[in-house]
Parts: structure tokens; C-alpha cells; sequence
């Protein structure tokens, strides 16, 4: 059994998270101390075998390291040879959540562990090899810049993400506050991928925001979680006990575009809405073995509540969703979410360095597991379509005659804006000139040229981020708060 332990001597320290299992470009995940995985036991017959092959394959490395370093016809890093074995096994797995991370990407993970730090504010995952937008953070610049989930991360300031890992391309992303990275992105429906700066800033963790909606003489109390750190849960309880003094009548809990994070911060939440006496999440074990976390709420909420859920809700968001659906019968508005049914332990290595390693299955309150499936709303809502628009990006002026991916954007946002271009499939006519001008003549200071050039390309994307932010064209809070007050009508 020496190689197991000489394993755990450089295991020093072990965290979980439920988070959408990418590395936080600019995120804050607070994790909880967990235990040391043990060995699974066995026969006596099996252990010893697998003895055998595990002394057999680390022979086999030491000397393949040695022919390499003495025959290899060129100079070699050999600390680079190691780190490259160590990636090698856990890129194995085939698991976009698990990863092993050098000195100094485990640093930066570190430091997303803190209270604030600098980025851009986006989960990012890979995925089919791409690293890929899982989503923005609440207010963050990423959100401010117009990244959506599902965008496909081309390059980072002109190189190319291509055969860089997660943390290799997240450590490109990351920098100092105020200065700026510029991101090629490909996003799904676009037929050219285009180019969207974002100004990097410090992220502070404020996971938790409440209001007040007064609707139809009712008070709609609003808690919206943006992700899941170490102070959630009470910073949740201390807003939710605030909201309940100003005598709500119902609560919406928005969970959209929460990229998880703290499992014990769920868990916690979990007590605070989920009728007690029910599951509030099951965690199950590599040998099968399921342990449950019940709500310790006294009873039910005497008011009713609802979810909002969207494909960037992962994880940590899914469990708390699932379980306001199975445990609670509450309904969720929105769109299915992401399906992240695992939950990572992240382990402290004796150098400095980490191995983040997908150790447990979560199960919905009811027993299901939602891995690539999601969690699916009860009332099914999407967003208008210019919520989904590409962010324009023009190199060149965009002029009569032109035709390209760009265009069509300016049409959509044209379009969205309330600016008929007559036409959405990229050709830029005479109509779509006239719709450009008369956006133009309506805002001040702003050239009416009837063409685009990146003055007016500005304009037109922060014009529709703000009509995007506006609750009143939100189509999913507003349903969920039509479905409010349908339920509080017929009480």
C-alpha cells in the first residue's frame, strides 16, 4: 500500500463545490472544508491486484521519464514532463469538471476563494474541447459586455484558445482592474465569429439582491441569487426575514444565470424555503451510498413562491430549483437549466498545487439525477429574441450594399429598438440605411450618416443591453409574476 500512501501524505486539504465545475474567470466561489477521500474497500485478492498495477504503470512512468530525459534528441523542462503526466491522467477522465492545476493556476484559484478580486465575471467551462461561456455574473462586466451562456471563446487578445486548457485560457482572461481583454467569440446562430471587449474590474461578492414588486395591490417580495459563496445563505436569511417584516404576499426566488459555487450555501438555503421534513438535496457516493439533507423548516411558508430558472442556472442553482419543485411543489418559470448533477472535491496538494476531481453524484429531492438533462420548468418561458443578439463589432464602416453577420446584428438591434430595417438576413438596402438614420437623429451628439461605423455600433449595443435589463420586457418575471398573482387571487 505504498502508493496510497505516499498519495495522502500530499493531500493536505479538501473543498467541495457545486458549481458548474469550470474554472470562475472572474466569479468568487467560496467552498466548504470537506474530508480527505478514503480508499474504497475490497477483497483482499482485488486490493493487492490493483497494488500490483498501480506499482506496475508508475514504473512504466519513471521510465519513460528517464529514456526521455537521457535519449531525447533535444533539451527537456523536466518539471514540465511531470505536470504533463499529471494532466494527461486527469485529462483521462474525460471530465470537463475535473482538472489538475500547477502552482500557479491553483493561486488564482485561491484567489477566487476570496472575499473580491479582478476579472471579467463569467463562468467558463469547456466544452467539445472549446472554452465556453456557462454564464455571466450578475452586474459583471461579462454581463455588461453582452456575453451570453453557450459562447465559444475563439481567442483572448488575438491567440487562439485552441489546444489550451481551461485554466491556461482563464488566466488569459483575468487581470487587473481597468484594463481591458478582448474576446473572440462564436456564438450559436451566428455565422461569423465577432469580437467583444470587456473592461475588467474588481468582483465583489455580493450574491444576494432583494425588492419589492407591488403588482395588482399585492407586494412581491424578489430575492435574486447571482451564485452560491461562502455568505449566501446569510446574507439570503437576512433579506428574506427583511422582506417577510415588510409583509409580502409572495416571494420569487431567480436563480437565472447563477453559475452555483457553495454547496453548504444551498443546503442552507434549503432550510430557510423548503417545507421542513423534506430533502433539499441527496449526495451519492462512487460506492451508491445516498445521504440526504432534510429542511429543518419549521412547517411551510404561509405564502407562496416561485423559481426562475434559465440554461445558465448550473449546479448549485439546480439543486435549490429542483428541490422548490419536487420538495416544495412550487413552479418554476423559465427554461431548462444547464445539467450539472456532480459535485467536485477540491484537493490541496503538498507543493502547492491542486487536483479538482468530480467525487460525488447529486440527486434531486426526489431521487433524480439531471447530468446534461437539466431541470425542467413547469411553465416554460423564453426570452424575447433580441435577448440572445450578438454584440456588434465593426472593423469598418457598415454601408449600403454591404453584407454580412454584422448587418443582420444591426438589423436585429434595429429591429429590437423599434427601428423597422425591413429586412434581417444581412443585406444592407436602403431601408435598413433609413432605419440606421433615423436611430441616429434620435440620439444626441450622434452623427446621422444612415451608415455604421463603431460610434454608432456603441450606442446601439448599449441601447439594447438597457431594453434587455428593463424588468418590463422581461417575459419570464413578468409570467412569474402573473402566475403570483393568479395563485394569491384563488388562495
Amino acid at each position: 500500500m505504498k502508493w496510497k500512501v505516499k498519495l495522502a501524505s500530499v493531500v493536505t486539504g479538501a473543498v467541495l463545490i457545486a458549481g458548474a465545475g469550470g474554472v470562475y474567470a472572474g466569479i468568487n466561489i467560496n467552498e466548504q472544508t470537506g474530508n480527505e477521500p478514503s480508499a474504497v474497500s475490497g477483497s483482499s485478492s482485488h486490493a493487492e491486484s490493483t497494488e500490483q498495477q498501480s506499482m506496475e504503470g508508475m514504473e512504466k512512468v519513471q521510465q519513460v521519464y528517464q529514456m526521455i530525459q537521457s535519449e531525447y534528441v533535444e533539451d527537456v523542462d523536466k518539471e514540465a514532463l511531470w505536470e504533463g503526466a499529471l494532466k494527461g491522467m486527469v485529462d483521462e477522465l474525460d471530465d470537463p469538471h475535473s482538472a489538475y492545476m500547477d502552482q500557479e493556476t491553483a493561486s488564482q484559484f485561491n484567489q477566487s476563494l476570496e472575499s473580491s478580486f479582478e476579472g471579467i465575471g463569467a463562468e467558463v467551462s469547456m466544452v467539445d474541447n472549446t472554452p465556453t461561456i456557462v454564464s455571466p455574473f450578475g452586474g459583471s462586466p461579462a454581463e455588461e459586455a453582452g456575453l451570453q451562456p453557450n459562447d465559444q471563446i475563439l481567442e483572448v487578445n488575438g491567440e487562439s484558445t485552441e489546444g489550451s486548457t481551461l485554466n491556461e485560457t482563464v488566466l488569459k482572461i483575468r487581470g487587473e482592474k481597468g484594463s481591458t481583454v478582448t474576446l473572440t467569440i462564436q456564438r450559436e446562430g451566428a455565422s461569423e465569429p465577432f469580437e467583444v471587449d470587456v473592461t475588467r474590474d474588481k468582483i465583489p461578492v455580493e450574491t444576494v439582491h432583494s425588492d419589492v414588486i407591488e403588482r395588482n395591490g399585492q407586494t412581491i417580495g424578489l430575492l435574486e441569487l447571482t451564485s452560491f459563496s461562502e455568505n449566501t445563505a446569510a446574507e439570503f436569511e437576512k433579506q428574506l426575514k427583511s422582506l417577510e417584516e415588510q409583509g409580502i404576499d409572495g416571494l420569487l426566488i431567480d436563480v437565472r444565470g447563477n453559475p452555483g459555487g457553495y454547496l453548504k450555501s444551498v443546503q442552507n438555503i434549503g432550510d430557510l424555503v423548503i417545507p421542513g421534513g423534506e430533502p433539499i438535496v441527496q449526495i451519492e457516493d462512487p460506492n451508491g451510498k445516498t445521504t440526504r439533507t432534510i429542511s429543518s423548516l419549521d412547517g411551510k411558508k404561509d405564502y407562496p413562491i416561485v423559481g426562475l430558472i434559465d440554461e445558465g442556472s448550473v449546479s448549485a442553482s439546480e439543486i435549490l430549483a429542483a428541490a422548490l419543485k419536487e420538495a416544495g411543489g412550487y413552479d418554476l418559470v423559465g427554461q431548462t437549466t444547464y445539467g450539472k448533477g456532480t459535485v467536485q472535491q477540491s484537493l490541496k496538494l503538498g507543493d502547492g498545487s491542486r487536483l479538482k476531481l468530480s467525487m460525488f453524484k447529486w440527486l434531486t429531492s426526489d431521487g433524480n439525477w439531471i447530468n446534461e438533462e437539466g431541470v425542467k420548468p413547469t411553465v416554460k418561458v423564453k426570452q424575447p429574441q433580441y435577448f440572445y443578439s450578438a454584440a456588434l463589432s465593426v472593423d469598418s464602416e457598415l454601408t449600403q450594399e454591404t453584407n454580412g453577420e454584422q448587418v443582420k446584428t444591426a438589423q436585429t438591434m434595429l429591429k429590437a429598438l423599434g427601428y423597422s430595417p425591413g429586412r434581417t438576413d444581412g443585406y444592407f438596402n436602403e431601408q435598413t440605411s433609413e432605419a440606421v438614420s433615423r436611430y441616429q437623429e434620435s440620439v444626441e451628439a450622434l452623427p446621422v450618416t444612415g451608415t455604421i461605423n463603431q460610434e454608432t455600433a456603441g450606442r446601439l449595443n448599449q441601447d439594447l443591453m438597457e431594453k434587455v435589463q428593463s424588468r418590463e420586457n422581461d417575459r419570464q418575471l413578468n409570467k412569474a409574476l402573473e402566475l403570483m398573482n393568479d395563485k394569491l387571487t384563488n388562495q
